[in-house]
């Protein structure tokens, strides 16, 4: 089995050599075993587990939520119940951020189709921004 470096880890992975570094700082990552030379040495499941981490970043899942992901991937024959809270309170989070972005992207299409865009003091986007109680889902 080959060892990589860090750079070659990088370069196997997608991941940035910084990234790196921080992910075994906050423990996703196991501290590596070194040269004599103190360079950082990776095997083969350093490179899954990296992968494994991009992709779940990359899914947009919190450093917690994978750090309990893989310790849950390390026992496989434990139930997967767990996991599937962790998914699905992530779906739940990214279900309101969609939310929360379609009322803002309805809010801002609302101010820019109500400005005459002529001058200022009858622009709908100064308005609105100046004034919260214009907005469509003002909270009064």
């Amino acid at each position: 089995m080959s060892l990589l470096t860090i750079g070659k880890l990088a370069e196997a992975t997608g991941v940035k050599v910084p990234t790196i570094r921080y992910y075994e700082s906050v423990g996703l990552l196991p501290e590596p075993p070194r040269t004599d030379s103190n360079r950082r040495l990776y095997d083969q499941e350093t490179v899954r587990r990296l992968r494994f981490i991009r992709h779940a970043r990359e899914m947009g899942f919190e450093t917690d939520a994978i750090r309990d992901l893989l310790r849950m991937a390390a026992q496989p024959d434990r139930s997967c119940r767990q996991a599937d809270g962790i998914a699905r309170a992530h779906l739940a989070a990214i279900d309101d951020k969609i939310a929360r972005l379609t009322a803002l992207r309805d809010e801002i299409e609302h101010m820019l189709a109500d400005c005459p865009q002529d001058h200022i003091y009858s622009c709908k986007v100064i308005e609105v921004l100046a004034d919260h109680s214009h907005c469509l889902h003002a909270e009064h």
